[in-house]
C-alpha cells in the first residue's frame, strides 16, 4: 500500500470528527458483555472436560455455544469503535437479549442476584447510549423519511392542499 492509500481511511476519520464518547462507551459494555459470555463460556467448557459434570456433552456443548455467542456483541463493539453503521443493530439485540438474563437472575435466591443486576445495569445503559442522537449521527445512521429518496425528489408531484 503506498502512503496516499494508507492515509486516505485517516482523513475520513478526521473529516468525520472524534468519535462522540457516547459511541464509545456503548462500545465498551458492548465488548464487556461479549468477553462475560466467552470467559463463561470457556469456564464451562473447561469444566466440562476435566472436571466431573453430570453430562459432559452438554457442557462442552453449552460452553461451546457461549463462545460462539461471544462473537456477536465482540464483532458489534468493533464495528462501533470503526464507526459501522451495521453495528448497531447487534449491538442492540445483544442488549435486549441482556435483559430476560438479567430477570432471571434476578429471582434467583443466589448469589447471581448481584450479576443480574450487573447485567440489567449493563444492558440498560448499553441501550440509552445505542440510541442517543449523537451515537446515531456518528453512526451515519438516518431516521425514517430522512433518505435521499423522499417523495419530491423520486419524481412524485408534491401533495396540494385542498385539491384531490
Amino acid at each position: 500500500m503506498t502512503s496516499e492509500q494508507n492515509a486516505a481511511p485517516a482523513a475520513e476519520q478526521s473529516a468525520a470528527g472524534p468519535r462522540p464518547h457516547r459511541l464509545t462507551y456503548a462500545a465498551a459494555l458492548t465488548a464487556l458483555e461479549g468477553l462475560a459470555l466467552a470467559i463463561g463460556g470457556i469456564w464451562i467448557l473447561v469444566l466440562g472436560i476435566t472436571g466431573k459434570p453430570d453430562d459432559r456433552s452438554q457442557a462442552v456443548t453449552g460452553g461451546i455455544t457461549l463462545v460462539v455467542l461471544a462473537l456477536l456483541p465482540l464483532l458489534a463493539a468493533r464495528g462501533l469503535l470503526a464507526r459501522r453503521g451495521w453495528s448497531r443493530g447487534p449491538a442492540v439485540i445483544t442488549q435486549i437479549m441482556a435483559l430476560p438474563v438479567a430477570y432471571n437472575l434476578l429471582r434467583a435466591d443466589s448469589a447471581a442476584i448481584p450479576a443480574g443486576i450487573a447485567l440489567a445495569v449493563v444492558a440498560v445503559a448499553a441501550l440509552v447510549l445505542l440510541v442517543s442522537p449523537a451515537t446515531t449521527q456518528a453512526l451515519g445512521i438516518r431516521g425514517p423519511g430522512r433518505g435521499q429518496d423522499t417523495g419530491r425528489s423520486a419524481g412524485r408531484p408534491e401533495a396540494r392542499p385542498g385539491k384531490r
